[in-house]
């Protein structure tokens, strides 16, 4: 045991320093934590990989110094690799935690435990000291250059606490007047829990929205806003009631439908330029099924269809006049 106090709350891990051996071996359903190791291991393998065979085939083609260019591209793989590492290795553990590492703020009975506060009581300065390791990155975490993955490590130190705390409470472990204590630092420490999860959610799904607004493609636009709906969803299994992450579900699953709109509308646009006229009425009438949908709001609904119904109007009178001059020219041909 270390020398702080607020370790017996806080076991130590990679990530946040909030998850005990012992709950991670409970998780034996649950994904594999993401590795920086494992990563490295698995570059550093691919990038040899690539050498080999690089070094293979140009030995087969009669190559005189095979090594060199096998070993700039197995170099150029490497480095490429190492460099997004950090990007990589931060969304990996995003995801993990969105699948399996935020948990609700009041745990549920457990039918046996190992941690230490269900073997033996707390002392006040542990109590103490834990309260106030959680108040410390709290404080850091509303800083206004903190990032959303810091509100995130707070709400997991929050229940980590929780969990700890309401487990000495069912052991007994505390006495009438400490689990009084307790039970008044444990709402304190629910309120941070909200407001950090809260913060994380809405900060990580503005990042993630305006992250897709600068995407090119149309799958890379509606793939990152997803993850954006993914940071949504997770807290709002555990605070349903929020107004504003229903407002920011229906933001960010207005812009994924406007963005399918807008690729269906380009589409037609490209189509009717060719003179495909068939097919861009057809491609303007998928936008106007994505238009269509519940998260659109009526005013751009009621809009975009009046637009989308005046240009398809407009083809198919163009492909009338089109048949028409058609079977005109068939007629003066064969009189």
């Amino acid at each position: 045991m270390g020398n702080n106090p607020a370790d017996q709350f806080f076991p130590r891990s990679p990530r946040t320093h909030s998850r005990g051996s012992d709950d991670l071996r409970h998780r034996q359903a649950r994904g594999r934590m993401p590795s920086s190791t494992g990563y490295l291991l698995v570059a550093f393998i691919a990038s040899a990989g690539l050498f080999i065979l690089l070094w293979w085939m140009l030995v087969r083609g009669g190559d005189e110094a095979p090594w060199l260019p096998a070993g700039l591209a197995a170099s150029v793989v490497l480095l490429v690799a190492l460099s997004a590492r950090e990007v990589v290795m931060r969304r990996a553990w995003t995801r993990y935690l969105l699948e399996n590492g935020i948990h609700d703020a009041r745990p549920k009975s457990r039918p046996s435990s190992t941690s230490p506060s269900s073997k033996k009581g707390f002392s006040p300065s542990v109590h103490s000291a834990a309260l106030r390791t959680i108040q410390k990155h709290s404080a850091a975490a509303d800083a206004p250059s903190s990032t959303p993955e810091a509100h995130l490590d707070v709400a997991q130190l929050c229940n980590e606490y929780l969990t700890s705390t309401d487990e000495a409470i069912r052991s007994g472990s505390y006495a009438s007047e400490k689990g009084i204590a307790i039970r008044a630092g444990q709402e304190r420490v629910r309120a941070l829990h909200k407001h950090h999860l809260l913060t994380w959610a809405k900060g990580q799904s503005r990042l993630l929205t305006h992250e897709a607004q600068q995407r090119a493609r149309t799958f890379d636009k509606i793939e990152t806003a997803n993850r954006a709906l993914d940071c949504i969803y997770s807290t709002l299994r555990i605070y349903p009631d929020e107004p504003e992450l229903h407002e920011s579900k229906l933001a960010i699953n207005e812009f994924i439908a406007s963005v399918k709109v807008a690729h269906w509308v380009e589409l037609a646009e490209r189509s009717a330029f060719k003179g495909h006229y068939r097919r861009a009425m057809d491609r303007y009438r998928d936008a106007l099924f994505y238009l269509n949908q519940d998260v659109v709001k009526p005013e751009v609904r009621q809009a975009g269809t009046e637009k989308i119904e005046r240009e398809i109007a407009d083809l198919q009178g163009r492909l009338q006049q089109r048949e028409n001059r058609t079977g005109a020219a068939d007629s003066s041909r064969n009189p």
